[in-house]
């Protein structure tokens, strides 16, 4: 989200995403297992992207890619109405960019939940969007939880 304005973010971010293919994600994730030297078993994790768009979730991917990327928020209803559990440390995320191509897998190292407003200048950097202050990230994911909310019925 390297736009500024919600008018700019309204019109860059929206195409809608569909859903990863499961015989490329278990082909992705039998690579990285072999390429690890893991055992694959028991299950594969969950696979998905960040954002709500296929032009989010590439620039995203990107940041993450980049090692710029390094956190991520998420709703707490949001994950309800997706029928998801929390996340736990030690979880493990197949991430996707817009074209729901498996990119990279992901390890969760710690949850923490509560308001926007407790997101601290250290997550703001961490997640590696915008200028990585912690006012760019509390426009920027205001505008973008207002928007799926929305979406919602909420």
């Amino acid at each position: 989200m390297r736009l500024t304005g919600s008018d700019d973010r309204d019109r860059r971010y929206v195409t809608p995403l569909g859903a990863p293919d499961p015989a490329r994600v278990a082909a992705f994730w039998q690579r990285f297992t072999a390429s690890e030297g893991i055992d694959p078993a028991p299950e594969q994790p969950v696979a998905g992207c960040f954002g709500d768009t296929v032009e989010l979730a590439d620039e995203l991917i990107e940041l993450v890619l980049e090692g710029t990327k390094r956190a991520t928020a998420d709703a707490v209803a949001e994950r309800a109405d997706r029928g998801e559990p929390m996340p736990r440390p030690g979880d493990l995320w197949i991430a996707t960019d817009g074209a729901l191509r498996p990119r990279a897998v992901l390890e969760t190292t710690d949850v923490r939940i509560g308001p926007l407003s407790s997101v601290d200048d250290g997550f703001a950097w961490d997640e590696g969007e915008g200028d990585r202050t912690r006012d760019w990230w509390l426009d920027a994911h205001t505008w973008y939880f207002g928007r799926v909310f929305v979406r919602a019925g909420r």
